[in-house]
């Protein structure tokens, strides 16, 4: 049986969702506009004001917001209401070390977990479940969101955080944990330990796992299901939206129901920023309608997926976003964190090194492994192993500074990686997803 946190509005006609948007959107305009000196700027050089838009029919005249522009305003810019009617932030590392700060009301909280709440139902979660996340706490989205849609829904939450895999596993076990929500690659993860420690799925009261916050096949999402007998679930969020719970999965596992009456979906050609027709595959982009503190209009997500209306068997009359085939840009999504190969070349060129380096990613034991390989200058080479090994270090110290997870570093001698006639290849993964 099908389960909604708001059917009312789930299986809405579209007319109605359209109306409901519209309304929203005017508003939202408004508030920007009277509240965001930056963006309104943006407006008045397109020739736009608040007097244009009517519906979402005039979506289309606004200007985008891009990753470019939150780098700008860093850290307040875009903030919509005064600091004292803020109650949270969270954040996301940023192509430049500048982070990404989302700053929240107590509405837009309440809103968000509504999202979640939506997305652990349509996962088949009620009540009488209880719902393990295990996804990291603290300015990261996924463990904050997923916590409070799960006692929207009335679950009994563990807050595990991520980490210490046996103590989960004892808690999955010991308190009957049905629901587990984390990475799919910590998900793979804890199935292999379970199946090292004897477990086989019917010793495992899970029955579904919501996994979202980085790129994962079709073939890992049979495996995790087959290792823990579960029915795994993809979710879908933005830090800048808010967080995980834009769009989720329901039980017909056709793409991703994005949450419509709080988030109005495009589909643009990257290059021109010319809106594509309804199927198109293209750049995502998402205007959120109803967030007070931190409204993102228009906003460039850099995904590249579809969107489909056809009918979906769940009962859901949201539209459907595909999985994202990748991004307009190189960034890496490396155990969850966001990494670009800028940020690491930015960290290579500062401590002296030539631009001459390959990352490579890939899933060891279902965990991504990031090593990033570096050719010395020919001052730095030497037969001095103690010194190499020193300035592997430092190097490792200081991505770890700026991406926020570690990663391997390799020193090699000068003109040992492969020199290209094109573009250089400076990410190799070789993940399988």
């Amino acid at each position: 049986m099908e389960h909604y946190y708001q059917p009312e509005i789930e299986c809405a006609p579209y007319e109605e969702i359209r109306k409901i948007q519209s309304e929203k959107l005017v508003k939202q305009v408004k508030h920007v506009w009277d509240n965001v000196p930056y963006y309104r700027k943006k407006m008045e050089e397109k020739g736009v004001t608040p007097d244009d838009i009517k519906s979402v029919d005039d979506l289309h005249k606004l200007p985008f917001l891009s990753k470019a522009d939150l780098r700008e305003t860093y850290p307040d810019g875009l903030l919509a209401v005064p600091k004292d009617e803020v109650v949270r932030i969270h954040s996301t590392s940023g192509t430049t070390g500048k982070r990404v700060i989302a700053f929240y009301t107590q509405h837009d909280i309440d809103l968000w977990e509504d999202c979640c709440a939506r997305a652990i139902m349509a996962a088949g979660g009620t009540n009488e479940d209880v719902v393990q996340v295990s996804y990291g706490y603290g300015l990261f989205t996924g463990g904050a969101g997923l916590h409070g849609g799960s006692h929207k829904v009335g679950s009994l939450t563990v807050p595990m955080s991520s980490g210490n895999t046996d103590r989960q596993i004892m808690f999955i076990k010991d308190l009957n944990a049905t629901i587990l929500c984390c990475t799919p690659s910590y998900a793979a993860y804890l199935g292999e330990r379970m199946h090292e420690l004897g477990y086989g799925p019917n010793d495992i009261p899970l029955k579904a796992g919501i996994f979202g916050a980085e790129a994962w096949s079709e073939e890992m999402r049979q495996s995790i299901e087959k290792t823990m007998g579960i029915k795994a679930f993809d979710i879908y969020g933005l830090t800048e939206l808010s967080g995980p719970g834009v769009a989720f999965e329901c039980s017909a596992q056709h793409g991703m129901h994005i949450n419509e009456d709080h988030f109005i979906a495009e589909i643009i050609d990257p290059d021109s920023g010319e809106v594509l027709p309804e199927g198109e595959q293209g750049e995502l982009v998402f205007t959120a309608v109803d967030k007070e503190a931190f409204p993102m209009i228009r906003y460039r997500t850099k995904d590249i997926c579809r969107l489909s209306r056809e009918k979906c068997s769940c009962g859901r009359t949201h539209v459907r976003m595909a999985k994202p085939m990748g991004r307009s840009d190189d960034m890496l999504i490396i155990r969850g964190v966001n990494v670009f190969p800028s940020e690491i070349e930015t960290v290579l060129l500062n401590n002296g090194y030539a631009a001459n380096y390959q990352i490579v990613v890939d899933r060891v034991n279902n965990t991504d492994t990031l090593d990033v390989q570096v050719e010395m200058t020919p001052e730095m080479f030497n037969d001095n192993v103690g010194e190499i090994e020193e300035r592997q270090k430092k190097l490792m110290a200081d991505l770890k500074s700026m991406l926020g997870i570690k990663a391997k570093v390799s020193l090699l001698a000068p003109k040992s990686i492969a020199r290209s006639e094109g573009k250089a290849v400076r990410v190799v993964d070789k993940r399988k997803i």
